[in-house]
């Protein structure tokens, strides 16, 4: 189990969520404490590591004297506030946006959204083949991941993590407006071409598979990536003194991908290419 440092004491933040009191600490967004309370409110853009961006508005709920609907990844939780999670308009909010991504972008690999679309009733067929946002095919410019912009719902999360959040390389940005933006490095190169230090935290961050390791991609292709055949195995690399934690994904006793732990308090998730991407060593047996 990984230690978590403790923080600062907060006070308690007393509000109503769907007729029952709530408490929770001070700073605490209305999804904290939905996930507190155990009510599933769906997001997409919302990450652990990050700071929330408000892209995806899957996860809207009312607030009592608010014009519009809020989203909860970012909403702080207000003394007296009173929030419904389940109304009529909350929940078609949701149906919407979730028929649109799923109109325009494969959301094939992205983890929930199958329960999400049959629990809301949306029908992203009804919108027709055309809605398609790119159809274009996977980006393979390097040996190390995979760029699939057909998956991409520019959440932004690799850019944050890219960015001033985490590995402060700004090798990527939103390229475009409108219907023509997308995530691209500068001048919409080849990643070979770009400021990209190759860490990986892009992928470790992308919601929906847009971003792959070349690893997983070729399995998958081949048809023999196997998540339920995989073990997890969490480790501290050992390239430098830093005691970054890594989690080796080993498959038919391979390593197939490596993640870090997001609530460890050293990483947060995040590694060098070395870390994330140099254990080939491992498992040389010449």
């Amino acid at each position: 189990m990984t230690a978590i440092p403790l923080g600062v004491p907060r006070r308690l933040v007393e509000f109503t969520l769907d007729g029952q009191e709530a408490r929770v600490p001070e700073g605490s967004t209305i999804l904290d404490a939905c996930r507190a309370a155990g009510k599933d409110i769906p997001t997409l853009c919302e990450g652990d590591t990050l700071r929330p961006k408000n892209a995806c508005r899957v996860c809207v709920v009312e607030v009592e004297g608010s014009r519009t609907l809020v989203p909860a990844c970012s909403r702080k939780a207000e003394p007296g506030m009173e929030v419904s999670t389940g109304t009529d308009r909350a929940r078609h909010s949701r149906k919407i946006v979730l028929e649109l991504l799923a109109s325009s972008v494969d959301l094939s690999r992205t983890p929930r959204v199958a329960g999400w679309l049959k629990e809301y009733e949306a029908k992203p067929d009804r919108f027709g083949p055309d809605a398609a946002r790119l159809n274009e095919e996977p980006k393979v410019d390097n040996e190390l991941y995979v760029r699939d912009y057909d998956k991409c719902i520019l959440c932004y999360k690799c850019v944050d993590a890219c960015g001033d959040q985490w590995q402060n390389t700004f090798a990527i940005s939103v390229a475009g407006r409108g219907f023509d933006a997308r995530i691209a490095v500068e001048h919409d190169a080849p990643l070979t071409d770009s400021a990209c230090v190759y860490c990986g935290n892009c992928i470790e961050v992308c919601p929906t598979g847009a971003l792959s390791f070349k690893s997983e991609f070729d399995m998958r292709a081949a048809g023999t990536w196997d998540e339920s055949a995989q073990t997890e195995t969490t480790t501290v690399c050992a390239y430098c003194g830093v005691g970054c934690n890594l989690t080796l994904h080993v498959q038919d006793n391979e390593i197939v991908k490596v993640t870090s732990p997001h609530d460890n308090p050293v990483t947060h998730g995040n590694l060098c290419i070395k870390g994330r991407f140099g254990y080939q060593h491992v498992q040389n047996r010449d």
